[in-house]
């Protein structure tokens, strides 16, 4: 750690330790009513609701990535005996799904068909659904459904989607959105510089690969189509509702607790095909993917190919940067758009880049749709900006952490956008825990094979692009015996967001957490939390659930003053009573909660909170982005056997800045989760397609790294009480697939002189690195590249 670091290190945490006031359950890591029913196996995901009497639902998918629907003939099916009905795109009342991802600032209009009804666009696409008496009749049923195609020419490279001669895809063109943001003089700034570093990168198309696949069961209650299905997104009820012809008051949706998301929940997925089999046959239908069928057709994260030019003065501080970023869209829109403005918005990470032109497009092909994914947009650039970072260092004589001290932005600097950074930028800090945590290069263990070290920034928002004006409500109730009931229309995604809503209540109100009960995710129940995504829950939901428990207390205190004849601003509340400051007198909850009833003052508040908003022009590429960012370091150890290419991960350590840990062991846990998927990212997962057709349908091909191809990811959390969740926390959900990547190419090249460009860092290219002969007078020394 530099001299310069240690003291603002130092200056923050007194700093901090003198406003910090005390906590009694934030902080702290209390095994919550999840945990327990998952180690006992006794928590109920979607697929483990049955129902008596209920269908089996099953759907028909196109063979094809480019054809002419020409005919269906479905009366095999029908006939099949156990068969309840057999639905195509003409027994769909509203058969489109459209989607505004940007919000309206720019991408082309395309509606996606529930059912394919003419033309198909991608293999995997539904045609037909299907119900029965059980699976098997269902699976026989769909083999008996014959669908005639007349191929059309397909386009299966963004690159040669976006020529002049290619296929449409859609008739209003092949380029959904085209994001271009630019600030100062680039060709200015170009002309001046000493050094201009030039590279391309490549991201690949991945699977969410989360344990509990697509699945849900639906039937009607009071004339409602109700559906419990795994989906980070209630409020797809509306859209269900619109598909099937039905007032919006006529769907319920309620969300299970999940086996993972990851964002391949937040389209929908079961759920219209679901509450269309329901609504026609007017039984209770289920309907699970199977693995291989989720890995065919869900959707995949965007490949990014990144063209990076880095302009700097001989010192090494940067002057300019271009990027041109495209993704893969795939065959319709779905949240293309949101992710590609990410993409162009991080471009530049967590770096001080006065002129910028950043052009980022998503365009469609004739592949598996692309979509939301665990960081986003803003985590494929990670590896495009540290590796400009890594080979300015490289061509100006310095080390990677010089090059970094120099142009780490900070703290009331304007950004890529145009807009002030307002919060803590603890990049330094989280660098320096994590290079200690990964501690002096391990030797080689034998002949033929060199260690390398190296690491990897991040820049990450947290929360929805303010020009949607996000909101989120909660409602909170103090019973008459003291406990507490919360509820929200939050989704759990396996990380906990449930229980964090209950240590923010408890901290406020008092209540023991053992006397709260969290009842989520239920359109007719619940008030709305707008989806879990974009690491936006514990800002949205967090803050919801703070000011109605705030509101509550503010609402009982001068009751609970009464009782204990005390200024109702001094009370404590802890453990389940009010005390008051000298602790002298005390009255239980339940005390308050029947005198407030005595004194008719309502002990329930029902809360909305709206994040700040703001505007962004696309036009000049200038505005109000995300409502936060937070930054993190990941650093990597590898070892490279020379004569094969295999890279072996040795040592990993991360640390983030998580502004304040409510709950540090699930903190912690989300990073090493991260880290651990992008480590698969990085050097080992790629769905295959050859000309739209799936080549990796099943885990036997799709190689998601196991527990003992990864080291034990060591973590460090910086807790800056800067951010702008409750108690100044910072979303961690997204933030840790970031850097992995990046923290594992600068390794490699460390160990072998050679920079990886592609992921994944398959053997073969690793070898392909070593025959270059270029690489025969690059450095290859860890301490020397880490600038120790």
């Amino acid at each position: 750690m530099t001299e310069t670091t240690r003291r603002k290190t130092a200056t923050r945490e007194k700093e901090k330790a003198a406003e910090e006031p005390a906590f009694h359950i934030v902080g702290t890591s209390p095994g919550h009513h999840d945990f327990v029913d998952k180690v006992r196996g006794t928590l109920h995901y979607a697929a483990d609701w049955k129902l008596p009497g209920m269908l089996h639902g099953k759907l028909v998918r196109s063979e094809m990535a480019s054809a002419r629907i020409t005919a269906i003939d479905v009366s095999a099916a029908r006939k099949l005996d156990g068969v309840v009905a057999v639905l195509t795109a003409e027994d769909v009342p509203h058969n489109e799904i459209v989607e505004h991802a940007s919000g309206g600032l720019g991408e082309l209009i395309v509606a996606q068909p529930v059912l394919a009804i003419d033309r198909v666009r991608y293999v995997g696409e539904p045609i037909v659904i299907i119900a029965a008496v059980d699976q098997e009749t269902a699976d026989e049923a769909a083999d008996l459904v014959h669908i005639e195609y007349e191929p059309l020419p397909g386009v299966f490279s963004p690159h040669d989607a976006m020529r002049d001669d290619a296929p449409l895809v859609h008739d209003a063109g092949n380029v959904l959105v085209n994001w271009r943001l630019e600030r100062g003089d680039v060709a200015e700034a170009f002309a001046a510089a000493d050094v201009v570093v030039e590279n391309t990168y490549q991201t690949q198309r991945v699977e969410h690969a989360y344990l509990e696949t697509e699945a849900g069961v639906g039937w009607i209650e009071n004339d409602v189509v109700t559906l419990r299905v795994s989906t980070q997104v209630i409020e797809h009820a509306t859209e269900i509702a619109q598909i099937i012809g039905l007032p919006h008051n006529k769907v319920r949706v309620i969300a299970s607790y999940m086996g993972g998301g990851f964002g391949g929940k937040e389209d929908m997925t079961v759920e219209p095909y679901l509450g269309l089999l329901v609504w026609k046959t007017r039984k209770p239908v289920r309907m699970v993917w199977t693995r291989q069928e989720s890995l065919m057709a869900s959707t995949k994260r965007h490949p990014f190919t990144m063209h990076y030019r880095t302009a700097a003065t001989r010192e090494g501080r940067i002057l300019a940067m271009e990027a041109d970023i495209v993704g893969d869209a795939g065959a319709y829109p779905c949240l293309s758009a949101r992710i590609l403005f990410a993409g162009a918005a991080l471009s530049t990470g967590p770096y001080k880049v006065p002129a910028l032109r950043t052009r980022s497009r998503a365009v469609f092909t004739n592949n598996v749709p692309t979509s939301a994914f665990r960081g986003f947009g803003a985590m494929q650039v990670v590896l495009g900006y540290e590796s400009q970072l890594d080979q300015l260092a490289d061509a100006v004589g310095v080390s990677r952490t010089a090059i970094r001290d120099l142009n780490y932005v900070e703290k009331g600097d304007v950004i890529t956008s145009g807009e002030p950074i307002t919060t803590a930028v603890a990049v330094t800090e989280t660098r320096e825990k994590a290079l200690a945590r990964l501690g002096p290069p391990s030797p080689p263990s034998g002949p033929g094979k060199v260690v390398g070290q190296g690491f990897g920034n991040s820049m990450q928002p947290y929360g929805r692009t303010i020009w949607f004006r996000d909101h989120a409500s909660a409602w909170v109730t103090l019973q008459a015996d003291g406990t507490l009931l919360i509820r929200s229309g939050v989704t759990d995604l396996g990380a906990g967001q449930a229980a964090s809503l209950c240590q923010i209540a408890a901290e406020v109100l008092g209540v023991p957490l053992e006397a709260i009960s969290v009842y989520i995710g239920d359109t007719a129940l619940n008030p709305p939390a707008g989806g879990t995504f974009a690491t936006r829950q514990l800002y949205m939901s967090g803050n919801a659930i703070l000011r109605a428990s705030g509101a509550l207390r503010d609402q009982l205190a001068p009751v609970a003053a009464t009782l204990l004849s005390a200024e109702p601003d001094m009370l404590i509340w802890k453990d389940g009573k009010v005390t008051t400051p000298t602790g002298t007198s005390e009255v239980t909850l339940a005390d308050v909660a029947r005198a407030a009833q005595d004194a008719a003052v309502d002990t329930s508040v029902l809360h909305t909170w709206r994040a700040p908003a703001g505007r962004f022009d696309p036009e000049v590429g200038q505005g109000g982005t995300f409502p936060d960012y937070t930054f993190g370091t990941h650093a990597a150890e590898v070892e490279v056997d020379l004569e094969t290419g295999a890279v072996r991960l040795t040592k990993y350590a991360a640390c983030h800045d998580v502004g304040r840990a409510i709950n540090p062991v699930r903190a912690t846990g989300q990073i090493q989760g991260g880290a651990m998927q992008g480590i698969g990212y990085a050097l080992t997962e790629e769905c295959v397609l050859v000309d739209g057709n799936p080549f990796s349908n099943l885990f036997a091909n799709y190689l998601i790294p196991c527990s003992m191809d990864v080291p034990d990811v060591q973590v460090d959390l910086v807790e800056s009480g800067e951010g702008r969740g409750p108690f100044n926390a910072r979303g961690i959900g997204e933030p840790p697939i970031g850097p992995p990547a990046a923290a594992i190419a600068s390794a490699i090249e460390n160990a072998i002189g050679r920079r990886p460009t592609t992921l994944p860092i398959t053997p073969e290219r690793v070898l392909a690195l070593l025959d270059d002969k270029h690489a025969e007078g690059s450095t290859s020394n860890a301490e020397e590249a880490l600038g120790r």
